[in-house]
């Protein structure tokens, strides 16, 4: 089975379209692509109902969206037997996690990914850069112990783009990767093999081979992801990721339903 578990529903002109008729595109080009299941997971950030978590600008002027209509959009695409899944994409806020429970509880999600896209008021792939304000060594280990906490939050079912400070290119090395290897392992959370970063500075996979050897090393499971933000990025560069994975070792891909996860055979 093939899953691209990272999407952000979007229309023609690349407008949020939290249509449940703005689906049918991801569907057809996902069967085109030899995909057979695929997630929505809007940024949190875009929805008025999360604007208490976020005070970075970058946030905060893009909660204008109701968290409701892009629920009610996917689930309505479920109910018409299309093969998708209810998903978002939550910004990490450390101190933040109960407020962020409390807030995404009402809803029928299937999995929820979490990511890290600013650690305390800087970027990791935005600006002002995190990595230019504290330098590359300081970059990654603030941006892997705040990762390594988002995995023992319990806030998540997977870690997206889990090596994402890499994403310019500057890279701390060697690096240890051991710690939020460990951290992830005792949290049964999984770790998502991305595409996107080919199409980033950086030019590689998420993540790094030697970091997901670590994670088959600890029976991590894992989710497979384009981050698609238009219907024709959908399973975008997935022979690629399949070879990473087969290369560590993974024959198996994990499923979500109701933040409940299975592995099934991959490929």
């Amino acid at each position: 089975m093939i899953v691209d578990y990272h999407m952000h529903l979007r229309n023609a002109r690349g407008e949020l379209a939290h249509d449940t008729w703005a689906i049918d595109p991801f569907v057809e080009s996902a069967g085109e692509a030899g995909v057979d299941e695929i997630g929505f997971t809007e940024h949190i950030y875009y929805f008025k109902q999360t604007r208490s978590l976020w005070t970075v600008p970058y946030h905060t002027e893009r909660c204008l969206f109701d968290i409701e209509a892009y629920v009610s959009a996917v689930v309505t695409a479920r109910d018409r037997g299309l093969p998708v899944k209810l998903g978002l994409e939550v910004d990490y806020v450390p101190g933040r996690e109960e407020e962020t429970r409390e807030l995404l509880a009402p809803y029928p999600w299937d999995y929820l990914l979490g990511s890290l896209h600013y650690i305390g008021g800087l970027g990791v792939d935005n600006e002002p850069r995190l990595v230019d304000a504290v330098g590359v060594e300081e970059a990654w280990r603030v941006y892997f112990e705040t990762l390594a906490a988002a995995a023992r939050s319990g806030l998540f079912d997977s870690l997206s783009h889990p090596d994402l400070v890499k994403i310019f290119g500057a890279r701390a090395a060697p690096f240890d990767y051991g710690a939020l290897v460990a951290a992830i392992a005792d949290s049964d959370v999984a770790v998502e093999v991305s595409t996107a970063g080919l199409h980033k500075p950086v030019r590689e996979l998420y993540p790094h081979p030697e970091f997901l050897a670590a994670c088959h090393a600890r029976d991590i499971p894992v989710t497979l992801a384009s981050d698609a933000h238009s219907p024709d990025l959908v399973g975008r560069d997935f022979d690629r990721a399949l070879e990473l994975l087969g290369s560590v070792g993974y024959d198996t891909v994990t499923v979500f339903e109701r933040r409940r996860g299975r592995q099934v055979p991959l490929g």
